[in-house]
């Protein structure tokens, strides 16, 4: 199973869309201070979740949400 996910940062209250197959791997890795951009969001929560079956998939619906974010849509998903 893969999965498209987003964060949101306490501290800055902003927001983070990916995907991953292990998603508290994932996320433990940003809290870590492991991925580059999401350094300076520490600490991270995890406010929404999607399952898919292939990554191609996952890669697709990360995308679309993307092209939502801070539109009504993005929220919505909220």
């Amino acid at each position: 199973m893969y999965y498209v996910y987003i964060l949101q940062s306490t501290v800055t209250n902003r927001y983070y869309v990916g995907h991953t197959q292990d998603i508290q791997n994932r996320l433990d890795r940003h809290n870590k201070k492991r991925v580059r951009s999401t350094k300076s969001g520490v600490p991270w929560e995890l406010v929404y979740t999607e399952m898919f079956d292939t990554k191609a998939e996952a890669y697709k619906r990360e995308m679309q949400i993307k092209s939502y974010k801070g539109g009504n849509a993005f929220r919505e998903l909220l």
